[in-house]
């Protein structure tokens, strides 16, 4: 499928230090960064920091010069995002006196969206993106490759902090820019999301078909790659891959006033509407005047069909004309505009407000749309017949609820039974633990603060509202009974100010049992409550993962984490390490310790760029890319490596590295091919290795250590006799084995092995215990796993438990 917002490509010659328009400098982005990239405190705006710097490769996309665009997440949270475009220009600029790069960096405004050499459509905003990117970043480095040079410059806080210089030759072309956020402007959420990232990359290459866009996040692992040929007509069909559809997927492209309008919809057998709206591929959460458009077009063209043709008639049991929510049931969209100066609600552009295009997307529907269903009457009829039914179903439902309201049983004079409610009348103050069976029910109204923490306790599995409709829903008593201890009512008479508990915690087993109710909950919230995730009201109460017993002294420790920092606390306690200038005990002992396993765990990270042995070593000595433009330095600290790796790897002895020319950066790089010398992988020693993340931080913590503790170190333990360490490497297994000593571990189950006093100080004290808020950042990618979970389909379900079993850990069957 072709772009239509490629309607001209500018040649490298047009796109240069003359396109860059200059506004104003960086002042007040670090004292309000919410004004230009969202929530610094929810993860909103450190997320939005990789976006920004995406946006900008993709409008080289769209200007017809770039079609692959890597992110790598590092070790360190710091993050890369490289592309194959023309690069940021390098020239001087003609007014500011300044190499064009350095100001697109430097200067809020400054960027190739002011002029028509530059974009003719954009999705960054307003120049604002990779300034204010490198504003909030501690650190950025920025590597451009163009016409046949290579330049390189290093900034802290948006301040430039070395000289913008050529550093080499390449026949390669593109930008690449490498960032860290800065930890004294972003908050509570400080790790990216390798799930959120991958949900936005997979939608830009929906967005922009032939686009390869790829993730990679070296923490953990993980990789994935994603290009579209079919654009989002590919989309909508991904998106309704595990549902019974009841149409083709129609695709509406056009344009009207210079907006260019794309479409594509596609009706399911299920009872949920899904409309995702893009502006210059960028994601509008609360859609805006597209999805207005859209929305009146699509009812009104398909009640104008069915008219036509005398396919709805009034009768006893439907009327001539199909409400617009009654045709939206079941339907799949895909909505993307382009247009130049688009308008939004805030910097997040959460919302499109440009009230052109509702006229623009308005015109292109009811045409196309029209067009459509005259010349596909079958898949015509079966939508018309599919809105009938959700209709009859909607009257249904509310016939039902009416009958349960005559019952009383909606009405919140009348609470349930099994609920034990709580004295509290403020929602805001007030919790509500949904529990497992009346046995868990028990212990937890046994140790609850009844002031302000109530207690449902549900029978058995709740009915999986993924598979029935609304009116067979309200026939559950379980579920009934938690509507009512809600308070909200539900369906058309749903009013969420009615909530009465603020916190909604799903508190059941760790076992199979557990997971499966605590999944059906989630199902029920997701599909009738979904503004309680929005609102932040639904949690997961995490129990400890362990039960641990040394002596007579009992404590939960709840997880993995939890567990290594007891183990080395342990031995803080207990043991002394001895160096050249003095010694470590207690807490000293203990962040050093910590140290240490830091680094093995970098050095485990180098094995995924070579051998980590030989890595890690070239990382102890302290090497600097400066260092490989220094040939008789590097050849000092190779020696040293050779030595070392002799000494701690006797196979390694004879080893050899061969020295090469880096024509990008200047000076050199070692290779050491696999199977010679033992070496386990290819492996190079180069200038992207020393500047990777997990290569500084590995020096920069040897180097800390060895102030620290210089040798010879040696550890002592209960008076013993001192054990020499040869590396920090030994000192870890060390430590590993001295804290386990004695230590009985029992991995924790069940809330059922709890008595009262016991589940009220590890899960439901609210100064101890450890709630996990559930929150829907993806609504497509939400959608998509709970149809698969729990939908009708039984061989997507399958596949995905085939693909994650070997991921399961601590599985309790």
């Amino acid at each position: 499928m072709s772009d239509p917002s490629v309607t001209t490509q500018p040649s490298d010659s047009d796109y240069n230090a003359g396109s860059i328009g200059v506004l104003k400098g960086l002042e007040g982005v670090r004292k309000r960064p919410g004004m230009y990239i969202g929530d610094t405190d929810d993860g909103t705006g450190l997320h939005h920091l990789v976006f920004e710097v995406v946006d900008n490769s993709v409008d080289e996309h769209l200007a017809g010069h770039c079609n692959r665009i890597d992110v790598t997440i590092h070790v360190d949270n710091s993050v890369t995002v490289e592309d194959n475009g023309r690069g940021i220009p390098t020239d001087m600029h003609p007014i500011e006196k300044r190499p064009a790069a350095e100001l697109v960096m430097t200067v809020l405004h400054a960027g190739g969206k002011f002029g028509g050499a530059g974009y003719k459509v954009s999705g960054g905003l307003h120049g604002v993106g990779v300034s204010a990117v490198n504003a909030l970043s501690d650190w950025l480095k920025l590597e451009i490759r163009r016409e046949g040079k290579v330049y390189y410059q290093e900034y802290a806080r948006g301040i430039p902090v070395s000289e913008f210089k050529q550093t080499g030759v390449t026949d390669r072309r593109g930008t690449r820019v490498t960032f860290h956020p800065d930890t004294d402007i972003f908050k509570n959420v400080l790790e990216f999301s390798y799930d959120t990232l991958a949900q936005k990359l997979r939608e830009l290459a929906y967005l922009n078909s032939g686009l390869m866009i790829a993730i990679r996040d070296e923490r953990h692992d993980k990789y994935q790659e994603y290009k579209f040929e079919g654009g989002i007509t590919t989309y909508v069909a991904d998106l309704n891959a595990n549902k019974t559809v009841v149409s083709e997927v129609v695709s509406l492209t056009g344009s009207y006033e210079g907006v260019d309008v794309e479409a594509a919809l596609q009706w399911n057998d299920g009872y949920s509407e899904l409309i995702t709206c893009f502006t210059n591929t960028i994601k509008n959460r609360d859609g805006g005047t597209h999805l207005t458009g859209f929305r009146q077009a699509m009812t009104r063209t398909i009640n104008t069909y069915a008219a036509e043709f005398k396919i709805v008639k009034d009768g006893k049991d439907s009327k001539a004309t199909l409400s617009g929510e009654d045709l939206r049931e079941g339907l799949t969209a895909v909505i993307s505009v382009k247009c130049s100066d688009p308008k939004y609600s805030n910097q997040a552009k959460d919302k499109l407000v440009s009230s052109e295009v509702s006229t623009a997307v308005s015109n292109v529907v009811s045409e196309k749309l029209g067009q459509f269903l005259e010349r596909n009457p079958r898949d015509a009829k079966a939508i018309i017949a599919k809105a009938q039914l959700a209709a009859k179903a909607r009257e249904a439902a509310r016939k039902a609820r009416e009958m349960v309201q005559r019952k009383g049983a909606l009405e919140l004079t009348s609470l349930p039974g099994k609920l034990a409610d709580c004295q509290e009348r403020d929602p805001a103050k007030s919790e509500l633990f949904i529990v497992e069976g009346e046995s868990a029910g028990g212990s937890a109204k046994q140790g609850r603060d009844r002031g302000f923490q109530a207690i449902l306790p549900l029978r058995g599995k709740i009915l999986n509202v993924e598979k029935v409709r609304f009116d067979r829903m309200l026939g559950s008593q379980e579920l009934t009974t938690l509507i009512t201890a809600l308070g909200t009512s539900v369906g058309t008479d749903k009013d969420p100010a009615k909530l009465r508990y603020h916190k909604i915690i799903i508190m059941t087993d760790a076992d199979v049992d557990g997971s499966h109710i605590r999944t059906l909950l989630l199902t029920f919230f997701f599909r009738h409550f979904g503004e309680l995730f929005e609102n932040g009201n639904v949690y997961i109460a995490q129990p400890p993962l362990y039960k641990i017993k040394k002596g007579k002294h009992e404590q939960y420790l709840k997880n993995e984490g939890a567990l290594e920092d007891y183990v080395v606390a342990s031995v803080g306690r207990e043991a002394v390490l001895t160096h050249k200038t003095g010694e470590l005990t207690g807490d000293d002992l203990v962040a050093l310790v910590r140290k240490v396993n830091h680094a093995v765990r970098m050095r485990q990270h180098l094995d995924k760029r070579g051998d980590g042995r030989i890595l890690a070593l070239f990382a102890e000595e302290g090497l600097t890319a400066d260092d490989l433009r220094d040939r008789a330095k590097l050849e000092r600290i190779e020696a040293r490596v050779t030595g070392e790796l002799g000494r701690r790897h006797p196979e390694m002895a004879a080893i050899e590295f061969d020295y090469q020319a880096d024509g990008e950066h200047g000076g050199f790089f070692l290779r050491v091919p696999p199977g010679l010398f033992s070496v386990r992988r290819e492996t190079f020693v180069n200038t992207e290795l020393v500047r990777s993340s997990e290569f500084a931080e590995l020096r920069r913590i040897t180097e800390e250590l060895r102030k620290a503790a210089p040798a010879p170190v040696a550890l002592r333990h209960d008076d013993g006799e001192p054990r020499p360490i040869a590396s920090f490497d030994e000192l870890a297994v060390m430590v590993e084995e001295i804290g386990r000593k004695g230590l009985q571990i029992q991995r924790y189950k069940g809330l059922g092995e709890m008595n009262a006093e016991q589940l009220w100080e590890t899960t439901m004290d609210p100064t101890k215990r450890n709630l996990l808020r559930v929150k829907v950042e993806e609504m497509e990618e939400a959608d998509r796993i709970f149809t698969k979970l729990m939908g009708d389909l039984v061989e997507p379900r399958r596949e995905f438990i085939e693909e994650n079993a070997l991921n399961v850990r601590n599985l309790d069957v």
